[in-house]
């Protein structure tokens, strides 16, 4: 089973994200977190496979929470999520270790960025793949 820590500090959206990951067969999300120092905490709970985080979260960053993650568990993917992904953003999300970005509301390009990481690839915005 794929055990995914989904950090988003929008309930709604951490809602309709965890709807969306959790149709794929297989796919479980084991933890949730509302910020990057909750994220760091829920890490250590449920060990997941792939983390799926927030990119602007109050106090600790998705990129400074992921930044921190990548460090203490290399072996774990995280996908970053955005509402507004740039090239800026993808660069800044590549110097940090983390394995993929992609815009919230593609519901499509989420499910492919998950099973691209779980496969041992990198996925960035089509946009943003050569940043």
């Amino acid at each position: 089973m794929v055990r995914i820590l989904l950090v988003e500090d929008n309930p709604l959206m951490r809602s309709q994200l965890r709807a969306a990951l959790e149709k794929r067969t297989g796919w479980k999300v084991v933890g949730e977190a509302e910020d990057g120092r909750s994220a760091l905490r829920a890490w250590s709970e449920t060990a997941p496979t792939l983390t799926v985080m927030d990119f602007m979260m109050p106090g600790m960053s998705g990129l400074e929470a992921g930044r921190r993650l990548s460090r203490l568990h290399p072996e774990s993917p995280i996908l970053m999520v955005t509402i507004d992904p740039s090239s800026q953003l993808a660069r800044e999300a590549k110097r940090a270790g983390i394995s993929g970005l992609v815009q919230k509301a593609d519901v499509g390009g989420l499910l492919e960025a998950v099973e691209t990481l779980l496969n041992g690839g990198r996925y960035f915005h089509n946009d943003f793949a050569a940043a």
